[in-house]
């Protein structure tokens, strides 16, 4: 069975609920490529996009080296897998890889011990002790009750995890797509607002053009239909469109040769469709919206095509839906400006949701303020204060010098230059030094 064997060769059918996001525009010709090897080489996967991708891409290499785990995938389904079924063969996976999964283990749990200080600290700590098995439970990829070891649990976690993310994927990049067109119509509406009616009119005029200009592009084929693919074959590869063979074509784009196409595969399919529409060098042409149309092209095909709901479509998926009657659509695709993505009532909840946000902000800079204006009387109210306590004690330190400086005349002590001796009453000469002065009786006349 193609599926079976493809996969035994390229690793965890995990991995294909992960394999996701990055498009790479075709431009080779593969018909002037040397054949590849019949022995396939693992995949290279892309980018999940999920916080935890390293560990993850890390895990899933090792377990993929274990000859019996690989066994055991050969013939696990994917209910088996979301289940937990196979998470339970890690018991029989080889010590060696168990001691590296292990070493993989502490170093997330590092990695994550670091994010929580690193966020901690830019939101200023407040003297508060890091709680790390508290703030570690929102990481549901691992047992963090555990941190030295690689268990089932561990395996079981990561499964889930993954799954659950990556189903939310692509619909929170479609939340983030809408709030971001509905930023873009805001931002118009409010500078129309600032404009006076002269100039509004003249804005209003040019959006219109360039909408007429970003509508005017010829004919975009329904992703996936004979039409699409086969001016791949035309554009792309530089074949004759009448000798267009699918199974010929999947091969050609099966960039790693895994017997699938991948999200990132598919993706790669739309990009002539996508080159009708949108232009970098076209002031009306945003390539934001580019990316959506792109995540939608690829939405539309799985769900037509992946019939087993693994994010991937293997050739036999591939070969069914060249049968069936879509693949022979002739309508025109509609472009994300003929299906509107939002109403006049979300747009308006929207701003008021932006004006309240504004009300926070502008309510949290007041505060900010007024504890600024705080901090700055307290701070001149301490500087008056030190600054009366430095002239206490300057003066203090005046006072004490005058006070060693003053001398005190004591019994016995010479006389200093330029003070007058003691006189005694009728003696004019100076008392001896040392000589204590006595009151002399004065004759009384009869």
């Amino acid at each position: 069975m193609v599926r079976g064997r493809a996969v035994a060769h390229c690793g965890l059918v995990l991995l294909s609920l992960w394999l996701c996001i990055q498009s790479v525009p075709i431009s080779v010709d593969k018909t002037k490529e040397k054949p590849k090897k019949e022995e396939l080489e693992p995949p290279q996967s892309a980018e999940t996009g999920l916080h935890y991708d390293r560990y993850l891409r890390e895990v899933i290499e090792f377990l993929e080296k274990d000859p019996h785990f690989k066994e055991k995938l050969k013939n696990a389904n994917m209910d088996d897998i979301k289940q937990g079924k196979l998470s339970k063969e890690l018991d029989f996976v080889h010590h060696n890889f168990r001691t590296k999964l292990d070493e993989l283990k502490r170093e997330e749990m590092n990695r994550l011990r670091m994010l929580i200080k690193a966020k901690h600290d830019i939101e200023g700590g407040n003297g508060r002790t890091v709680d790390h098995q508290t703030l570690l439970k929102q990481f549901e990829h691992l047992n963090h009750m555990n941190p030295d070891t690689f268990e089932v649990e561990d395996l079981d976690r990561l499964i889930k995890s993954a799954t659950t993310d990556l189903e939310n994927f692509d619909k929170d990049r479609h939340d983030e797509f809408k709030r971001y067109e509905m930023m873009k119509e805001h931002e118009r509406r409010e500078r129309l607002k600032a404009m006076n009616e002269e100039d509004r009119k003249k804005e209003e005029e040019l959006y219109e053009e360039m909408k007429k200009k970003h509508n005017n592009h010829p004919k975009i084929n329904h992703p996936g239909s004979e039409d699409q693919l086969k001016e791949v074959w035309h554009e792309a590869d530089g074949l004759d469109p009448e000798d267009f063979d699918p199974k010929t074509f999947f091969k050609m784009h099966d960039s790693n040769g895994d017997g699938f196409f991948d999200e990132s595969e598919l993706e790669a399919l739309f990009t002539k469709e996508l080159e009708k529409v949108y232009n970098p060098e076209n002031e009306e042409d945003d390539m934001v919206e580019m990316e959506e149309e792109r995540l939608r092209m690829r939405e539309h095909v799985m769900k037509e095509v992946d019939t087993n709901k693994d994010r991937l479509v293997s050739l036999s998926e591939f070969m069914a839906a060249t049968t069936k009657e879509e693949f022979l659509e002739k309508d025109e695709w509609e472009t994300l400006n003929q299906n509107p993505l939002y109403t006049e009532e979300e747009l308006r909840e929207y701003e008021q949701q932006l004006a309240n946000e504004g009300d926070d902000i502008n309510r949290k800079s007041a505060e900010l303020q007024k504890q600024r204006e705080d901090l700055e009387r307290k701070e001149q109210e301490l500087n008056a204060q030190k600054l009366g306590l430095q002239q206490a004690v300057e003066e203090m330190e005046r006072l004490k010098a005058q006070s060693s400086k003053a001398e005190v005349i004591q019994p016995g002590a010479p006389v200093t230059e330029g003070e007058p001796a003691p006189i005694v009453p009728g003696n004019s000469k100076p008392l001896p030094p040392g000589h204590q002065q006595q009151d002399v009786p004065v004759p009384r006349h009869s």
